[in-house]
């Protein structure tokens, strides 16, 4: 796109964006013929993709603005009101603490509202769990909510929801797309007229109240909680995000003791305690884990932005604290959950789990050595999901969901990752194994020498630009090419192709098998001692992500020498990822 090309879609932006800031940014970088960073803003159209929307903010069309949002909420009524009829639509809202969520939730609720569409907004920010409660609750037919989930604090986004409670889904999904890019005309109401039309609703209280419920009905032992909640602390921070209202709510009230890191409590779009408001990230938790040590609490929790991740970290015997992974945490989790309903005689008839397919093999060996079903989806709880839905179907009994970039889900009533719900269960789920004279590193140690050491890590590389999506999807061609024979000095059994929908074995390529899955860039590799890594492109930042699950049975030399055997192995075959991506 030359200079002339930029330059115009510059300008038509700037007639078209209603904020004045947003407009204004873009006519200072005219002023000073900034030509890379108008070029950065205005090479594409920032993509209303299967989940929604997540950039930067600011003007431009690859950006995150009140034009982007508006114009993406214009596309979602078109799709509805063209899709759903013979009855009153409504839509739900939800915005968390990032700089412009509020602004860029009124404009989606306006835009509902100016297309006959009952919007109902939060009149402050909320989880985005407690969006996809609501969205149930309520009857109503679709719902965003305005977040970038743990995303740095440049970032804005938005997520689209369908009327189950799930991110939106083919074929909604594609069709959503397909209106937005088709949007030429905006409608859109003052706030005022929009509430004097009944077509604004603003809520919480009932909806607050319903949720908090809600979790707490999930818990399997209240009687234990009575006994031992006094007894337990637990140091919490919501990275500056939504959390801390729902999470001090739902554990006061169950009696534990919190103790909320003072300098992170408060919602902050700048994020100013750390550099990147991640729990999956050791630093995030810095704050927390002194804090922890401080006061000798007995786990430590970290819900990121959107309150729909859980981070944790439990005392190692020592006065340190060890990190707990999302792949850990999750099988705990299925551990407990399984084990209550089998000690409490409520296994229902055909228990099913769900987890995503770069999610840890543990869970699955789990699963069947207490009689349930594990199944695989793709990478997103969107997926998760879907696969909630085809439960519904089939007759099986959701039990549990997570995937390993800690996303969790221990209710039906939401249906997307719930990072409340999964702190109060794991709040219970400590006390329990309390109980029993055990911490849960040593139930974790204790579910890898019944079912095999696990070790489960990754590498992502970051390609940034206009030339970044074409060098992502390079790698991933020059695979489909030549496939790797062995990773890490391990021998390729068999390769998994999602995309071609193929799976094959290296022995026998001609005699290849479907996928059971919707089509999707990933690639997995089976290695011949049970390993699995996979690659595949984010579908949310510009980022290649590569998962090494390796599983080593504990023999004689017990947990410590299958620890090493194992780290080694993922040493060897991270490095080899290296040598392709640099």
């Amino acid at each position: 796109m030359d200079k002339h090309d930029i330059l115009e879609r510059a300008r038509d932006y700037i007639a078209k964006e209603s904020d004045p800031a947003f407009k204004s940014e873009v006519e200072a970088l005219i002023e000073a013929d900034d030509m890379k960073e108008l070029e950065d803003r205005f090479y594409r159209d920032l993509e209303f993709g299967t989940g929604g929307l997540r950039g930067v903010i600011g003007g431009g069309y690859n950006r995150m603005n009140s034009y982007v949002v508006r114009r993406a909420t214009q596309g979602m009524c078109d799709y509805l009101k063209a899709n759903v009829t013979g009855k009153s639509l409504s839509a739900c809202v939800a915005y968390d603490s990032r700089h412009y969520s509020d602004v860029f939730s009124l404009d989606t609720a306006l835009i509902f509202a100016a297309n006959g569409i009952k919007a109902y907004l939060f009149t402050s920010l909320r989880p985005t769990p407690e969006l996809s409660y609501a969205i149930r609750r309520l009857g109503a037919d679709t719902g965003v909510v305005v977040t970038a989930s743990h995303n740095p604090p440049a970032y804005n986004g938005y997520k689209a929801y369908w009327n189950d409670g799930s991110q939106v889904t083919e074929p909604h999904d594609a069709g959503i797309i397909d209106r937005v890019n088709a949007v030429r005309l905006i409608k859109s109401m003052p706030k005022d007229e929009a509430i004097a039309k009944g077509l604004l609703v603003m809520i919480d209280k009932d909806i607050d109240d319903a949720y908090v419920a809600m979790v707490k009905s999930k818990l399997f032992r209240p009687d234990l909680i009575k006994a031992m909640a006094k007894d337990v602390k637990v140091v919490y921070t919501p990275l500056h995000g939504t959390g801390a209202m729902p999470f001090e709510r739902v554990m006061g009230e169950l009696g534990l003791t919190v103790v909320t890191v003072p300098e992170q409590r408060e919602p902050d779009g700048d994020f100013p305690t750390v550099s990147y408001p991640n729990p999956e990230e050791a630093a995030a938790l810095k704050m927390a884990l002194e804090l922890g040590a401080e006061v000798k609490a007995d786990v430590v929790m970290a819900t990121d932005p959107d309150a729909d991740r859980l981070g944790i970290a439990v005392p190692d015997g020592s006065g340190a604290y060890t990190l707990i992974s999302g792949n850990q945490l999750g099988a705990l989790h299925a551990d407990y959950i399984l084990l209550s309903l089998k000690e409490l005689g409520r296994m229902p008839k055909r228990p099913g789990l769900i987890k995503s397919v770069v999610t840890t093999e543990l869970q699955s060996r789990i699963a069947k050595a207490y009689g349930a079903e594990c199944f695989d989806c793709l990478t997103g709880f969107k997926w998760i999901a879907d696969t909630m839905r085809g439960f519904e179907r089939d007759g099986v009994d959701f039990v549990y969901a997570t995937e390993e970039s800690y996303g969790y889900l221990v209710e039906d009533e939401v249906r997307d990752k719930d990072g409340i719900s999964a702190a109060a269960m794991t709040a219970e789920m400590t006390m329990y194994w309390r109980s029993k004279g055990k911490s849960l590193l040593q139930r974790l140690d204790e579910l890898f020498a019944e079912h095999g050491f696990h070790e489960e890590r990754g590498v992502n590389k970051y390609f940034q630009g206009p030339t970044g999506m074409d060098v992502m999807r390079g790698i991933m061609d020059a695979y489909r090419e030549n496939q790797p024979a062995t990773l890490g000095g391990i021998a390729v059994e068999r390769i998994r192709d999602i995309k071609t929908g193929k799976s094959w074995r290296i022995a026998s390529p001609g005699a290849a098998s479907s996928v059971d899955l919707p089509a999707s860039d990933v690639i997995q590799w089976y290695l011949s001692d049970g390993t699995l890594v996979t690659v595949r492109p984010s579908g949310t930042e510009p980022k290649i992500k590569y998962y090494v699950l390796a599983r080593t049975e504990v023999g004689a030399g017990g947990l410590d020498a299958a620890r090493k055997a194992s780290s080694a192995k993922v040493d060897a075959i991270l490095a080899d990822i290296k040598k392709v991506i640099g």
